[in-house]
């Protein structure tokens, strides 16, 4: 794997401090002001703020580099929205996630109708390159009218207790959005919730890798992607 050229310029940090901060913001539920606390019990002073801007720089930049998951045609998609509070305004956070409990995307919109999981499942198809074998929704009725449009022939399930996967997929999103008291702008959780997938995603082990020799191996060689990802040493 090539490491990708991520431009730290200019230096007044080290990389591998930056590299790391940003990793413990978006791999761990901690507040800005733990990740500082942290790194100060490590001697590195540097204010809350500088790591709330190189999440925001450096963030989207490992998010892209990062490997993904191939996709396989015996795939299931389980999709979900939930409702997010921006400034009084409700929006609607859509995520979809496979049988692995890995996020495929996830997408940030003002509606919850059939337009919105309409263009939630032309993303998906453009990301992921071909359909699944089986779709799985709650009882939205969106999702169907939605999908007759965008891939007919997709087998769909419709029903609330199948979908725990997507569900269960909003908790580490809704702990971060506690920790941060809130969001403030739709562009801003669009990134973070981007990030914070894109690294989940590498935690997660494949589903035949349950032992837990399996998971400490799949950890370790996440890190060191990670770590080859930001530039930084092994």
């Amino acid at each position: 794997m090539n490491t990708p050229a991520v431009s730290y310029t200019p230096p007044r940090f080290p990389p591998p401090i930056i590299a790391h901060a940003v990793w413990l913001y978006f791999r761990f539920p901690l507040s800005l002001r733990l990740v500082e606390e942290m790194l100060l019990e490590r001697g590195i002073v540097v204010s809350y703020e500088t790591i709330r801007r190189w999440g925001i720089k450096f963030g989207p930049d490992y998010a892209r580099c990062l490997r993904r998951k191939p996709p396989c045609r015996n795939d299931v998609w389980y999709l979900n929205e939930v409702v997010v509070t921006i400034a009084g305004k409700k929006l609607w956070l859509w995520r979809a996630v496979d049988q692995d409990g890995y996020v495929l995307d996830e997408i940030v919109q003002n509606r919850r109708n059939t337009k919105a999981a309409k263009r939630l499942l032309t993303r998906l198809l453009k990301k992921q390159g071909l359909a699944p074998k089986r779709m799985i929704t709650d009882k939205l009725r969106s999702y169907g009218a939605a999908k007759r449009q965008v891939m007919p022939d997709v087998e769909h399930r419709s029903h609330k207790g199948l979908n725990n996967r997507a569900e269960n997929s909003h908790v580490p999103p809704r702990k971060r959005e506690r920790m941060m008291q809130g969001v403030r702008s739709l562009g801003g959780l669009q990134r973070f919730v981007s990030t914070l997938s894109a690294l989940r995603n590498l935690f997660v082990p494949p589903r035949p890798k349950r032992s837990a020799l399996a998971i400490h191996v799949h950890r370790l060689q996440a890190i060191a992607e990670s770590k080859a990802v930001t530039g930084t040493p092994a």
